[in-house]
Protein backbone atom coordinates (compact mmCIF):
# COMPACT_ATOMS: atom_id res chain seq x y z
CA UNK A 1 0.00 0.00 0.00
CA UNK A 2 2.83 2.34 1.21
CA UNK A 3 4.40 1.62 -2.36
CA UNK A 4 1.54 2.64 -4.57
CA UNK A 5 1.16 5.51 -2.68
CA UNK A 6 5.09 6.21 -3.39
CA UNK A 7 4.71 5.97 -7.62
CA UNK A 8 0.98 7.89 -7.44
CA UNK A 9 2.89 10.81 -5.25
CA UNK A 10 5.66 10.24 -7.51
CA UNK A 11 3.25 10.44 -10.33
CA UNK A 12 1.56 13.11 -9.47
CA UNK A 13 4.87 15.47 -8.49
CA UNK A 14 5.80 14.36 -12.28
CA UNK A 15 2.72 15.92 -13.70
CA UNK A 16 2.96 19.34 -11.50
CA UNK A 17 6.30 19.28 -12.47
CA UNK A 18 5.44 19.28 -16.43
CA UNK A 19 2.36 21.85 -15.80
CA UNK A 20 4.94 24.25 -14.46
CA UNK A 21 7.50 24.17 -16.39
CA UNK A 22 5.13 24.45 -19.77
CA UNK A 23 3.69 27.54 -17.75
CA UNK A 24 7.08 28.86 -17.22
CA UNK A 25 8.47 28.33 -20.94
CA UNK A 26 5.22 30.51 -21.59
CA UNK A 27 6.08 32.94 -19.33
CA UNK A 28 9.41 33.89 -20.47
CA UNK A 29 8.64 33.62 -24.17
CA UNK A 30 7.39 37.57 -24.35
CA UNK A 31 10.39 38.55 -22.33
CA UNK A 32 13.06 36.67 -24.43
CA UNK A 33 10.66 37.87 -27.48
CA UNK A 34 11.75 41.29 -26.41
CA UNK A 35 15.47 41.00 -26.09
CA UNK A 36 15.85 39.40 -29.22
CA UNK A 37 14.15 42.05 -30.85
CA UNK A 38 16.36 44.65 -29.02
CA UNK A 39 19.50 43.09 -30.48
CA UNK A 40 18.03 42.07 -34.57
CA UNK A 41 18.31 44.05 -37.64
CA UNK A 42 16.03 46.11 -38.92
CA UNK A 43 15.10 43.76 -41.87
CA UNK A 44 14.44 40.53 -39.64
CA UNK A 45 12.47 42.65 -37.35
CA UNK A 46 10.39 44.01 -40.42
CA UNK A 47 10.14 40.45 -42.21
CA UNK A 48 8.56 39.25 -39.08
CA UNK A 49 11.52 36.34 -38.51
CA UNK A 50 12.47 37.90 -35.03
CA UNK A 51 11.03 35.34 -32.19
CA UNK A 52 13.07 33.93 -29.26
CA UNK A 53 16.81 34.42 -31.26
CA UNK A 54 18.20 37.28 -32.03
CA UNK A 55 18.90 38.15 -36.12
CA UNK A 56 21.25 40.11 -37.33
CA UNK A 57 22.65 40.67 -33.89
CA UNK A 58 23.42 44.65 -33.44
CA UNK A 59 23.33 47.22 -30.58
CA UNK A 60 22.50 50.21 -32.37
CA UNK A 61 19.61 50.10 -30.50
CA UNK A 62 21.00 50.29 -26.92
CA UNK A 63 23.25 52.92 -28.00
CA UNK A 64 20.44 55.01 -29.18
CA UNK A 65 18.19 54.21 -26.28
CA UNK A 66 21.03 55.21 -23.92
CA UNK A 67 21.30 58.92 -26.23
CA UNK A 68 17.74 59.18 -25.85
CA UNK A 69 16.81 62.45 -23.48
CA UNK A 70 18.40 60.99 -20.40
CA UNK A 71 17.58 57.98 -19.82
CA UNK A 72 20.92 56.83 -17.99
CA UNK A 73 20.23 59.36 -15.69
CA UNK A 74 16.72 58.55 -15.21
CA UNK A 75 17.76 54.61 -14.75
CA UNK A 76 19.77 55.40 -11.85
CA UNK A 77 17.48 58.01 -10.27
CA UNK A 78 15.21 55.02 -10.11
CA UNK A 79 17.63 52.35 -8.42
CA UNK A 80 17.83 55.06 -5.70
CA UNK A 81 14.69 55.98 -5.64
CA UNK A 82 13.93 52.34 -5.42
CA UNK A 83 16.06 51.57 -2.83
CA UNK A 84 15.21 54.74 -0.79
CA UNK A 85 11.73 53.66 -0.60
CA UNK A 86 12.14 50.40 0.44
CA UNK A 87 14.13 51.18 3.15
CA UNK A 88 11.10 53.41 4.35
CA UNK A 89 9.14 50.81 3.90
CA UNK A 90 10.82 47.99 5.81
CA UNK A 91 11.22 50.90 8.56
CA UNK A 92 7.69 51.84 8.81
CA UNK A 93 6.41 47.95 8.65
CA UNK A 94 8.60 46.75 11.11
CA UNK A 95 7.93 49.43 13.78
CA UNK A 96 3.95 48.58 13.22
CA UNK A 97 4.23 45.36 13.00
CA UNK A 98 6.35 44.24 16.29
CA UNK A 99 4.38 46.24 18.39
CA UNK A 100 1.20 44.42 17.20
CA UNK A 101 3.09 41.24 17.65
CA UNK A 102 3.70 41.58 21.10
CA UNK A 103 0.55 40.19 22.98
CA UNK A 104 1.39 42.56 25.95
CA UNK A 105 -0.01 45.59 23.61
CA UNK A 106 -3.05 46.74 25.08
CA UNK A 107 -5.78 47.57 22.38
CA UNK A 108 -3.63 45.58 19.78
CA UNK A 109 -6.57 43.88 18.21
CA UNK A 110 -8.42 47.70 18.10
CA UNK A 111 -5.30 48.63 16.17
CA UNK A 112 -4.94 45.69 14.14
CA UNK A 113 -8.43 45.91 12.97
CA UNK A 114 -8.23 49.69 11.89
CA UNK A 115 -5.50 48.65 9.68
CA UNK A 116 -7.44 46.13 8.20
CA UNK A 117 -9.83 48.31 7.14
CA UNK A 118 -7.80 50.42 5.49
CA UNK A 119 -7.41 47.86 2.86
CA UNK A 120 -10.99 47.40 2.12
CA UNK A 121 -12.10 50.94 2.55
CA UNK A 122 -9.66 52.78 0.12
CA UNK A 123 -10.87 56.53 -0.35
CA UNK A 124 -10.10 56.50 -4.19
CA UNK A 125 -8.02 58.73 -6.25
CA UNK A 126 -9.81 61.82 -5.70
CA UNK A 127 -9.49 62.00 -2.05
CA UNK A 128 -5.91 60.51 -2.61
CA UNK A 129 -4.63 63.31 -4.49
CA UNK A 130 -5.85 65.75 -2.61
CA UNK A 131 -4.62 64.86 0.25
CA UNK A 132 -0.82 64.71 -1.14
CA UNK A 133 -1.82 67.97 -2.61
CA UNK A 134 -2.88 69.61 1.23
CA UNK A 135 0.54 68.30 2.74
CA UNK A 136 2.52 70.30 -0.25
CA UNK A 137 4.25 66.99 -1.56
CA UNK A 138 2.65 67.65 -5.37
CA UNK A 139 5.67 67.56 -7.48
CA UNK A 140 8.17 66.41 -4.61
CA UNK A 141 10.14 63.24 -4.48
CA UNK A 142 8.15 62.59 -1.05
CA UNK A 143 4.90 62.06 -3.52
CA UNK A 144 6.45 58.54 -4.73
CA UNK A 145 7.67 57.72 -1.37
CA UNK A 146 5.28 58.64 1.57
CA UNK A 147 1.55 57.89 0.78
CA UNK A 148 2.94 54.16 -0.16
CA UNK A 149 4.91 54.33 2.82
CA UNK A 150 3.74 50.91 3.98
CA UNK A 151 1.74 48.00 2.87
CA UNK A 152 -0.48 46.48 5.34
CA UNK A 153 -0.87 43.58 3.86
CA UNK A 154 3.16 43.25 4.12
CA UNK A 155 2.88 44.39 8.09
CA UNK A 156 0.32 41.59 8.67
CA UNK A 157 2.76 38.67 7.11
CA UNK A 158 5.73 40.59 9.26
CA UNK A 159 3.51 40.97 12.46
CA UNK A 160 2.68 37.09 11.97
CA UNK A 161 6.90 36.29 11.73
CA UNK A 162 7.74 38.20 14.69
CA UNK A 163 4.68 36.42 16.55
CA UNK A 164 6.46 33.57 15.71
CA UNK A 165 9.35 34.10 17.85
CA UNK A 166 8.78 32.02 21.21
CA UNK A 167 7.63 34.50 23.48
CA UNK A 168 10.22 33.44 26.14
CA UNK A 169 12.98 35.13 24.30
CA UNK A 170 11.40 38.45 24.65
CA UNK A 171 10.94 38.00 28.25
CA UNK A 172 14.54 36.62 28.46
CA UNK A 173 15.79 40.01 27.11
CA UNK A 174 13.08 41.87 29.22
CA UNK A 175 14.49 40.37 32.57
CA UNK A 176 18.06 41.49 31.06
CA UNK A 177 16.86 44.96 31.46
CA UNK A 178 16.83 45.23 27.20
CA UNK A 179 14.35 47.94 26.27
CA UNK A 180 11.57 47.03 23.56
CA UNK A 181 13.66 49.01 20.61
CA UNK A 182 16.85 46.83 21.37
CA UNK A 183 14.96 43.80 21.50
CA UNK A 184 12.84 44.44 18.25
CA UNK A 185 16.85 45.18 17.04
CA UNK A 186 18.51 42.76 18.53
CA UNK A 187 16.52 39.55 18.74
CA UNK A 188 13.00 40.05 16.63
CA UNK A 189 14.71 41.19 13.70
CA UNK A 190 17.61 38.56 13.26
CA UNK A 191 15.26 35.93 13.35
CA UNK A 192 12.80 37.24 10.94
CA UNK A 193 15.61 38.14 8.27
CA UNK A 194 14.08 35.76 5.63
CA UNK A 195 10.53 37.64 5.82
CA UNK A 196 12.59 40.87 5.88
CA UNK A 197 14.30 40.19 2.56
CA UNK A 198 11.02 39.05 0.85
CA UNK A 199 9.48 42.04 1.76
CA UNK A 200 11.73 44.36 0.37
CA UNK A 201 11.86 42.58 -2.92
CA UNK A 202 8.07 42.87 -2.75
CA UNK A 203 8.42 46.72 -1.64
CA UNK A 204 11.06 47.08 -4.30
CA UNK A 205 9.49 45.74 -7.26
CA UNK A 206 6.21 47.80 -6.52
CA UNK A 207 8.12 51.11 -6.34
CA UNK A 208 10.35 50.02 -9.76
CA UNK A 209 7.02 49.27 -11.61
CA UNK A 210 5.17 52.03 -10.29
CA UNK A 211 3.78 54.88 -12.55
CA UNK A 212 -0.11 55.95 -11.49
CA UNK A 213 1.60 57.80 -8.63
CA UNK A 214 3.87 59.68 -11.27
CA UNK A 215 0.75 59.99 -13.30
CA UNK A 216 -0.98 61.94 -10.35
CA UNK A 217 1.08 63.76 -8.10
CA UNK A 218 4.52 64.64 -10.64
CA UNK A 219 4.58 67.40 -13.49
CA UNK A 220 8.49 67.76 -13.49
CA UNK A 221 10.13 65.66 -15.83
CA UNK A 222 13.40 65.41 -13.03
CA UNK A 223 11.58 63.37 -10.97
CA UNK A 224 9.89 60.67 -13.84
CA UNK A 225 11.33 57.27 -12.80
CA UNK A 226 12.18 55.16 -15.97
CA UNK A 227 8.96 53.70 -15.91
CA UNK A 228 7.65 56.88 -17.20
CA UNK A 229 10.09 57.58 -19.11
CA UNK A 230 9.70 54.63 -21.13
CA UNK A 231 6.14 55.27 -21.11
CA UNK A 232 7.56 58.96 -23.14
CA UNK A 233 9.96 56.92 -25.18
CA UNK A 234 7.66 54.29 -26.47
CA UNK A 235 4.73 56.95 -27.42
CA UNK A 236 6.85 59.59 -28.87
CA UNK A 237 10.22 57.20 -29.82
CA UNK A 238 11.16 58.11 -33.55
CA UNK A 239 14.19 57.72 -36.17
CA UNK A 240 15.08 59.84 -38.67
CA UNK A 241 15.29 59.10 -42.76
CA UNK A 242 18.82 59.53 -42.31
CA UNK A 243 19.33 57.72 -39.41
CA UNK A 244 17.25 54.89 -40.45
CA UNK A 245 19.53 54.47 -43.52
CA UNK A 246 22.61 54.34 -42.04
CA UNK A 247 22.09 51.82 -38.82
CA UNK A 248 20.28 48.33 -38.61
CA UNK A 249 17.23 50.03 -36.02
CA UNK A 250 13.50 50.41 -36.20
CA UNK A 251 11.48 52.47 -33.52
CA UNK A 252 10.70 48.11 -32.13
CA UNK A 253 14.15 48.12 -31.94
CA UNK A 254 14.64 50.94 -29.52
CA UNK A 255 11.63 50.24 -27.51
CA UNK A 256 12.64 46.82 -27.02
CA UNK A 257 16.47 48.02 -26.01
CA UNK A 258 14.74 51.05 -23.37
CA UNK A 259 12.52 47.86 -21.86
CA UNK A 260 14.96 45.62 -21.70
CA UNK A 261 17.49 47.85 -20.22
CA UNK A 262 14.39 48.68 -17.19
CA UNK A 263 14.00 45.40 -16.64
CA UNK A 264 17.92 44.89 -15.41
CA UNK A 265 18.41 46.16 -11.95
CA UNK A 266 15.19 43.82 -10.98
CA UNK A 267 16.82 40.99 -13.03
CA UNK A 268 20.18 41.27 -11.23
CA UNK A 269 18.96 41.65 -7.74
CA UNK A 270 16.01 38.70 -7.66
CA UNK A 271 18.51 36.05 -7.61
CA UNK A 272 20.20 37.30 -4.03
CA UNK A 273 16.71 37.35 -2.35
CA UNK A 274 14.69 34.51 -4.16
CA UNK A 275 15.96 31.98 -2.13
CA UNK A 276 14.29 33.51 0.72
CA UNK A 277 11.24 33.70 -0.18
CA UNK A 278 9.57 30.19 0.55
CA UNK A 279 11.35 30.47 4.13
CA UNK A 280 9.68 33.87 4.38
CA UNK A 281 6.60 33.95 3.43
CA UNK A 282 6.13 30.44 4.72
CA UNK A 283 7.47 31.91 8.37
CA UNK A 284 5.02 34.88 7.83
CA UNK A 285 1.60 33.30 6.68
CA UNK A 286 0.97 30.13 8.22
CA UNK A 287 2.76 30.08 11.98
CA UNK A 288 1.18 32.44 14.64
Amino acid sequence: MNELNTKQERRYQILWSIFFIVVSIIAIIPILRVVSISFSSKDAILKGEVFVWPIGFNTDAYTKALKTGNFLGTLWYSVRLMLEASAINMVMTILLAYPLARRSLKLSGAIMTFCVLTMYLNPGTIPNYFNVRDFKLINTVWALLIPGAMSVYNMIIMRTAFRAIDESLYEAAGIEGCSEFRIMWQIAVPLTVPTIATLALFYAVSRWNGIEDQLYYINTSSLYTVQMTLKQMIESIAISAEEGSTTQMTPDNVKAASITLSMLPMLIVYPFVQRFFTQGIMLGAVKG
